[in-house]
């Protein structure tokens, strides 16, 4: 009797081993092919020629838009909003939204096709042009660190300050954005993601209280009303249905980070 069981036994363990690297070679088969894809997506992105020499007789070029650095990749999905960028980390995406369809690249690829990990979009009701007092981008937390993984490392404070500063490019224009708070929160103690636009002062000035109070630690920096936000958001895991994000600010054109 005791044979059968363990024939039974060591069956059942064999399928659950065979199932677990089923599972492993899953998960990082699909990172493999995401990586793949936003790698190729990036090779379409053009860059400015270079400036013609002061004494030149040509013609000078005109001037570069974000249409020329990424039309063919606007040309290619509409969803496509812009280009999220932090230098030094593998944060190099592009920005998608559906207002009609709410979380549809949760688990959607540049195709439309379905993705484990899919790509980082722009919650719908968010303004882009023109833009609302805060956009809250979404990505997925990878272990690996890619795709949002990576905004773990701005629980220290070290790492921020060796990336403090968010290019979010849409096509309003090249946008760059300085960090003014990270934290951990659950959305039902805290509705960040329902901050869009403000109703008065009061309303913008609570919410950035509430966002560097929660911060990790204090970047001396602020936000003021008028000023555009920018907020990523992905998941952490020190609680149940906790979220990591990062809140930044609009630099304004010709202006300068204030760190």
């Amino acid at each position: 009797m005791k044979k059968p069981l363990l024939i039974i036994l060591a069956v059942i363990l064999t399928a659950a081993l065979v199932f677990s690297y089923y599972q492993l070679w899953r998960y990082f088969s699909a990172e493999k092919e995401t990586e793949e894809q936003f790698t190729d997506l990036t090779e379409q992105i053009e860059t400015p020629s270079p400036t013609l020499p002061e004494h030149s007789n040509e013609e000078p070029p005109p001037e570069w838009t974000v249409t020329d650095q990424y039309g063919a990749l606007f040309d290619q999905n509409p969803d496509m909003i812009g280009l999220i960028k932090i230098d030094g980390t593998t944060i190099d995406y592009p920005v998608m939204q559906t207002p009609d369809r709410p979380d549809f690249y949760l688990k959607h690829n540049f195709e439309k096709q379905w993705s484990d990990y899919g790509v980082p979009y722009a919650a719908e009701a968010c303004s882009i042009d023109p833009q609302g007092d805060n956009v809250t981008v979404y990505g997925h937390h990878m272990k690996s660190g890619k795709m949002f993984g990576i905004l773990e490392s701005y629980k220290s404070k070290d790492f921020y300050l060796e990336h403090p500063i968010i290019q979010f490019d849409t096509r309003a224009g090249f946008e760059r954005y300085e960090i003014i708070a990270v934290f951990k929160v659950s959305p039902a103690a805290f509705k960040y993601n329902e901050f869009i636009s403000a109703a008065d002062q009061a309303e913008f000035d609570e919410y950035v209280s509430r966002c560097t109070a929660l911060s990790f630690y204090d970047t001396g920096l602020t936000a003021s009303y008028g000023d555009k936000l920018i907020s990523l958001s992905t998941c952490e895991y020190s609680a149940n249905n906790n979220r990591l994000v990062v809140v930044a600010r609009k630099i304004e054109e010709g202006g300068a980070p204030s760190g």
